[in-house]
């Protein structure tokens, strides 16, 4: 069987370990990834070899030449031009496929048992088999989820943490029939996750998967490369390691005395050639490659150093990487989680500290202190990105140095000379942090139209008329007090898709900005007719007249926020009788008990001035809580409930588009009043983008996420919600009191549970495959219903917490009880990583 090696991977999260060598040849116990891999092949008896090549391809035919040397005889195909991608390389080469083949991605470590799986296609006759291995946190990968009998059913790359349905991942490790190759055209960029096993499935073509409880590592980032490296010293994966082992667990290479004074603390591996010092002490985890020198007295522990490597006279070094020449002079400290490109000279007495990385070349002078990554950058975190924007404690880690490079990179993925508005919250932190990235997005060219503080709905609505590429707006975090919000939107004001955010996330961890020359640096300016312009749309889209005519008076608390601004002057412009509360700007955040404090006043005012209802505005504007005409507060599930049911009154056969965890109240009101449900992911974006993609929809959110008007804007708004709110109650002409009262009854629970990172994967596997097919919903979690009932389960993973949030919703208060108890100590028991038996669950 001939084996295509995927090997043209750049590695451009293993940087600055691969400025300069392609990902395959990234030593793991100084050998190539890549050798690694054709050892494997060659224990298997498979030795007829195809590497597809494309990021400095010479490196690897030079140290691979014909694979004799290797034992399997080795072909090349170079990507000239630009990358194929995984399925595009191969189709490249199709004609050298006659027969069923094996493909292997180049850049993973693995002893999976391969005449195994072959046995296993076989016996299967399909012409797709995948690899495929149990994770711990599958969102990094592509989630496959199979069938009793093996057969592949979905399929989904890199999920979000609330989409992760199982933890059987793919290893990019397939075996498959040349007809397949048959659904590519030629010449294009095409991935097999992506691209062909999604066609496959989609045309009912058999693909089964064969789960391997082997060893498995895709080696996707400098964290995981430490991993690897520390899993194949400790045995947990069976490698071949050059050298003689001199002790248990300790390694040798070829002419490379140990001095009496030396200590080694297994398990280790030194290279070929090695001198070590007098007194020289190497810790666990340690991994030294050919001709590397260790003068007197230095200390490392658990530290990965290249061919060629120079450690000078008394140096400390733990948990650090060096790529190949690296010399380190006496004296010197790296401390955990140092990165040092090949070629790098440190001085003596110069200190590293923790996390920095050094691009390839640099020179860092004696007694220099290096806390922030030399030209690249620092990259303590992978991702910037959660649920709903940028998100970090205020000044601290979201500081004003990081908005500068945020906002950079956010410009650099834009057309250079475009425009760019920014807008805040009332808060001073808000102020000093939109300074910042107003100074970032100039830098790169881009030009500034700054709203200063302003209410996001006003923001968004923006967005649409002021000719821009997107925008940005800084505020409180809505449910974290301490920490700030940095959220990104289109220049329709929808929220940035995964892929854009993706594209900022590389640009400023890459450090991939762009410079403006002096002439082009951006030019803020002050648009000075938003509000106005905002105002205008309201009285485009609501009926004023009914305004005039009502008899309604309402009480509104601003909670001292900047929307407070606003509001007051669009209702008194419409006539509305509103008695204001709170609207003074408040410099910090309302804490939950002030919030609630605030809300207990404002529903004795109601009752006091006899109102027909009063509301709470948060979130900069985009949410609210609603309290009757008796003082009572409307919690969030009826108040999503009330404006469904008034909006389908008003526009009968409407489409309204809530979130998956909304109560089935909104179902029994959409049958009342012949109008639509649709349900949408939780996420912000998602919401905004369906209410902008579906036909006929008049209503979208909830109130755990404010309410969306699509007429207006796509974004969530507060402000408009209580107008239509007042305009439509002034049209039905029934108090709050008694609509509330016509609202379906829904027994609804909401408990979050705590569910360690490493138990998600598996919990939402085994609630997927204990459950029947038709019972289930995937939409945005594990849903679980009974057919043709109101009565469901929803279990979805926390996207920034060690959480799953358990939802139980149903008109019968005993089945809900009973689900809620029971699901609740079946995930507390998986959160203890307790075995569950696999018998299907009765509902």
């Amino acid at each position: 069987m001939r084996v295509v090696v995927m090997a043209g991977g750049s590695g451009t999260r293993l940087r600055p370990l691969t400025c300069d060598l392609p990902k395959p040849m990234v030593p793991v116990v100084n050998r190539p990834i890549a050798e690694h891999i054709l050892n494997l092949l060659r224990r298997h008896n498979l030795d007829d070899v195809v590497m597809t090549l494309h990021y400095l391809p010479d490196v690897v035919r030079d140290y691979f030449g014909d694979g004799n040397e290797f034992g399997v005889h080795l072909s090349y195909v170079v990507e000239e031009e630009q990358p194929l991608g995984t399925a595009g390389s191969v189709k490249n080469i199709v004609n050298l496929l006659t027969d069923p083949f094996l493909v292997v991605s180049g850049d993973s470590i693995t002893d999976v048992d391969l005449t195994d799986a072959l046995r296993f296609h076989q016996q299967h006759g399909a012409p797709v088999t995948l690899i495929l291995a149990r994770v711990p946190q599958p969102k990094e990968f592509g989630i496959v989820f199979t069938d009793s009998d093996g057969r592949v059913r979905r399929f989904l790359e890199k999920p979000s943490a609330a989409e992760v349905f199982t933890d059987t991942v793919n290893t990019g490790i397939y075996i498959l029939n040349p007809t397949v190759m048959d659904y590519l055209n030629s010449g294009i960029e095409r991935d097999f996750s992506r691209d062909l096993f999604p066609l496959l499935l989609q045309a009912d073509v058999p693909m089964y998967g064969y789960i391997t409880d082997a060893y498995w590592c895709d080696v996707g980032s400098l964290q995981t490369y430490q991993q690897v490296q520390q899993d194949a010293l400790y045995g947990r994966v069976h490698l071949e390691i050059q050298g003689h082992e001199v002790q248990p667990q300790i390694w040798v290479g070829h002419n490379t005395p140990l001095p009496p004074t030396v200590q080694l603390q297994a398990p280790l591996v030194l290279g070929n050639n090695c001198r070590l010092g007098a007194g020289v002490t190497l810790g666990p985890g340690t991994v030294l490659g050919d001709n590397v020198m260790i003068g007197n007295g230095s200390r490392l522990r658990s530290v990965v150093a290249w061919n060629g490597c120079f450690i000078g006279d008394d140096s400390e070094l733990e948990h650090c990487i060096l790529a190949r020449h690296v010399h380190v002079d006496r004296h010197v400290t790296l401390q955990e989680g140092v990165i040092i490109g090949s070629r790098c000279v440190v001085r003596e007495e110069a200190s590293l500290s923790q996390g920095v990385r050094i691009w390839p070349g640099k020179r860092i002078e004696a007694g220099a202190i290096v806390n922030q990554s030399l030209i690249w950058g620092t990259t303590g975190q992978r991702y910037l990105f959660g649920q709903r924007g940028v998100a970090g404690v205020a000044n601290v880690d979201i500081t004003p140095e990081f908005a500068v490079r945020l906002a950079a990179a956010y410009a650099s993925i834009l057309e250079p000379g475009t425009s760019v508005l920014v807008s805040r919250d009332q808060r001073n932190v808000s102020r000093m942090v939109s300074h910042a990235l107003m100074s970032g997005l100039m830098s790169v060219g881009i030009h500034v139209l700054n709203l200063e503080a302003i209410a996001l709905p006003i923001a968004r609505f923006a967005a649409q008329t002021l000719s821009v590429s997107g925008g940005i707006h800084v505020r409180a975090h809505p449910d974290r007090a301490d920490q700030l919000l940095i959220e990104f939107f289109d220049h329709k004001g929808i929220n940035l898709s995964r892929a854009k955010e993706r594209q900022i996330e590389t640009a400023y961890f890459r450090e991939e900005i762009r410079r403006a020359l002096l002439t082009d640096v951006g030019v803020m300016t002050h648009p000075n007719n938003c509000v106005a312009a905002y105002a205008q749309g309201f009285e485009k889209w609501l009926n004023t007249q009914l305004f005039y005519g009502s008899p309604a008076k309402i009480v509104i608390d601003y909670a001292y926020a900047v929307s407070g601004v606003v509001l007051p002057q669009i209702l008194s412009k419409f006539g509305c009788d509103a008695v204001v509360l709170n609207a003074t700007l408040h410099p910090t955040p309302l804490n939950i008990l002030e919030r609630q404090r605030l809300l207990r006043e404002l529903g004795q005012v109601v009752t006091a001035l006899s109102a027909s209802l009063g509301v709470q505005v948060s979130a900069n504007g985009e949410r609210l809580t609603l309290v009757d005409n008796a003082g009572q507060v409307f919690s969030d599930q009826e108040l999503t409930a009330l404006m469904t049911y008034l909006t389908l009154l008003t526009h009968p056969g409407g489409t309204v588009v809530v979130p998956v965890t909304t109560s089935s109240a909104v179902e029994a009101i959409a049958r009342q009043q012949g109008g639509h449900i649709i349900r949408s992911r939780t996420n912000p974006t998602d919401l905004m983008e369906a209410c902008q993609h579906q036909s006929g929809v008049v209503l979208g959110g909830s109130a755990e996420t404010g309410f969306i008007f699509p007429q207006l804007h796509p974004g969530f708004d507060a402000m408009f919600t209580i107008a239509t709110l007042i305009e439509l109650l002034a049209l039905i002409g029934k108090p709050l009191t008694v609509i509330r009262q016509e609202l379906p009854r829904v027994h609804y629970y909401h408990r979050p549970i705590r569910c360690p990172w490493l138990a998600k994967g598996s919990l939402m596997r085994h609630l997927v495959e204990t459950h029947p097919r038709n019972h289930l919903s995937l939409i945005d979690g594990v849903k679980i219903g009974e057919p043709n009932t109101d009565h469901w389960v929803l279990i979805l993973p926390d996207a920034s917490e060690p959480l799953v949030h358990l939802y139980v919703n149903s008109p019968d208060a005993l089945w809900s009880q009973q689900m809620l108890q029971r699901y609740s100590r079946r995930i507390e028991a998986f959160a203890r990583l307790e075995p569950l038996s696999d018998a299907t669950i009765k509902m």
